[in-house]
């Protein structure tokens, strides 16, 4: 039996836990680490969050309606506006009981959310409020409904039903299959097409794997099952019909935070969180072993630094947050 950190370079376990990040370090001890959220270094780590790096960087620019930028522009802004902010923030492990988060919260399903089916909206509507009909989209109500969960909102109505609606309406489609021209299908060909959006179906499977076992329905569960084999036909990132060709270059590049874009880390983690341990899941962890750099530490290929609220990490140089996941990563696969 392979062990996972067999395959690793150096022990960068201590790097990890260094105090300059405090996400990284909190997320370091239970994921790695495997301590508990009552552990007091890990709950030391989750108070640090908010008081230095990241986190309060960009809460300090929030406005006093809970949004960033115009609350009408929550997602054309990007990546300032509420909805980039409130998937940084939930990536980075803020406090769900803080009440800022909890205002940005509010803001995005009051704005973003279209109130009729549940699906989140790029775009905002003025004559009845919250999300537009025809602006709904899978990766944004993916995105927003995994974020909500890690910041406090599984439990709360409108997040259901913006499950409800990945499980009634999100596709995993491959080229052989026409997708409906009723509405949402209608208009979103590029999120809904012959063959689906492998990011729109990658963020609503990193939705649903934020779920925990004991509160997924029979659908949630048998959507996740559709899910994870659209993403296993691919091998993670190559073109089903052609398994010698890679779907997009740019899957290969990894980055954080992703916004609507993935890579394959991104996909790998979505399914070992679930669990899945597939043989065609291994081309993709091979290339993610293959990435470490000389001191086995992975570097950040892609970014959008320069349009966040505040920078993160620098593009070209080792990130912990690359490394981090790649670890969880190999460490899920391989236990």
């Amino acid at each position: 039996m392979v062990h996972w950190q067999s395959m690793l370079k150096d022990d960068l376990v201590d790097w990890l836990l260094e105090p300059n990040n405090p996400s990284v370090r909190y997320f370091t001890l239970i994921e790695l680490l495997g301590k508990s959220q009552n552990d007091s270094e890990v709950l030391t780590a989750k108070k640090d969050i908010m008081l230095s790096g990241v986190v309060p960087k960009i809460l300090a620019k929030q406005e006093g309606g809970g949004n960033w930028d115009a609350i009408d522009r929550f997602y054309v802004a990007k990546y300032k506006g509420t909805v980039w902010q409130l998937i940084i923030l939930a990536e980075l492990g803020a406090d769900e009981n803080d009440v800022r988060i909890k205002k940005a919260c509010e803001s995005i399903l009051k704005s973003s959310q279209e109130h009729k089916s549940g699906g989140f909206s790029a775009w905002f509507s003025a004559t009845v409020g919250g999300g537009r009909y025809s602006g709904i989209i899978p990766c944004l109500t993916g995105n927003m409904v995994w974020s909500l969960i890690r910041l406090g909102f599984l439990d709360d109505e409108r997040v259901k039903r913006a499950i409800d609606w990945i499980v009634q309406y999100q596709r995993f489609d491959d080229g052989d299959f026409l997708a409906p021209k009723n509405w949402p299908y209608a208009k979103a060909t590029s999120c809904f097409g012959k063959h689906s959006c492998h990011m729109g179906a990658a963020k609503a499977m990193k939705a649903l794997a934020e779920i925990p076992v004991d509160k997924r329905s029979n659908e949630i569960v048998g959507t996740i099952k559709k899910g994870a084999e659209y993403f296993l036909l691919h091998h993670i990132y190559k073109k089903s019909h052609n398994l010698s060709k890679v779907s997009k270059p740019g899957w290969l590049h990894l980055g954080f935070p992703l916004m609507y874009q993935t890579d394959i880390l991104e996909i790998l983690r979505i399914l070992t969180k679930l669990g899945i341990k597939d043989d065609r899941m291994q081309d993709a962890i091979d290339l993610l072993v293959s990435k470490q750099d000389k001191n086995g530490k992975w570097l950040l290929e892609n970014t959008f630094n320069g349009r966040y609220q505040t920078n993160i990490e620098q593009k070209g140089e080792p990130s912990k947050w690359i490394t981090l996941h790649a670890l969880s990563v190999l460490k899920r696969f391989y236990d």
